[in-house]
């Protein structure tokens, strides 16, 4: 009759390969667990009934891919902070810069207005409404034909009957047409940037007149 030893293995190695809430350890650690742990059981297993070396690998090869899950984690998350201190930097760079980006908003500042017009298609026919806060017509301006992408464009601060327009703040429509047929056009604000903000949704801008917008909401920097 054969007698086999027994050894009683430490219930902090056995939590740790079963995923339990004790597995708080570093990876060196954990490996260091693992390997105690498989050599425990080698000694101690049963001579006429050994342990399979098919899950010997197989665990070995789980220890492996956690490790490696584990490293890929630790790398990515340094990127990540390397890449938000890049953006921050960036950011920063473009406090006191103006900036256009989508939005509807158009500020009056001594009879000048900055605006712009995106387009995805050359268009033979723009229309650009101007409306006040009270949604009152202002200014409506027919600029023909206009090229695909950015068109920036300024607006005199006069109405409809020649008059000047209060400073302020007014809102501007988009309309655009190839042979009659509407085509996509976005209207552009711009804004100066006063200030910037880094959270966990990332880094934005505060841009006078246009918003909390993102590095890649920017259309183009003055």
């Amino acid at each position: 009759m054969t007698t086999v030893q027994t050894t009683t293995v430490d219930p902090s190695l056995l939590t740790t390969m079963n995923g339990g809430t004790a597995a708080k350890s570093s990876t060196q650690e954990a490996q260091d667990r693992f390997m105690t742990l498989l050599v425990t059981q080698m000694k101690n297993q049963d001579p006429l009934n050994p342990m399979d070396n098919a899950q010997v690998t197989s665990q070995l090869a789980q220890l492996s891919t956690v490790t490696g899950i584990d490293k890929l984690n630790t790398t990515v998350t340094s990127l990540s902070n390397s890449f938000l201190s890049a953006q921050n930097l960036q950011a920063a760079n473009m406090i006191g810069h103006g900036v256009v980006a989508a939005g509807n908003k158009l500020g009056l500042s001594q009879s000048k207005g900055v605006y712009g017009v995106e387009l995805a298609q050359g268009a033979d026919k723009v229309d650009v409404t101007i409306k006040d806060a009270s949604g009152a017509v202002v200014k409506k301006l027919s600029l023909g034909a206009m090229e695909s992408g950015i068109n920036a464009l300024t607006w005199d601060g006069t109405n409809d009957q020649g008059a000047v327009a209060a400073d302020g703040q007014y809102q501007i429509e988009i309309s655009a047409s190839v042979a009659g047929k509407a085509i996509d056009a976005t209207a552009l604000s711009f804004g100066m940037v006063s200030s910037v903000t880094s959270n966990a949704q990332g880094v934005k801008l505060n841009v006078a007149n246009v918003g909390d917008i993102g590095l890649a909401d920017v259309k183009k920097i003055y």
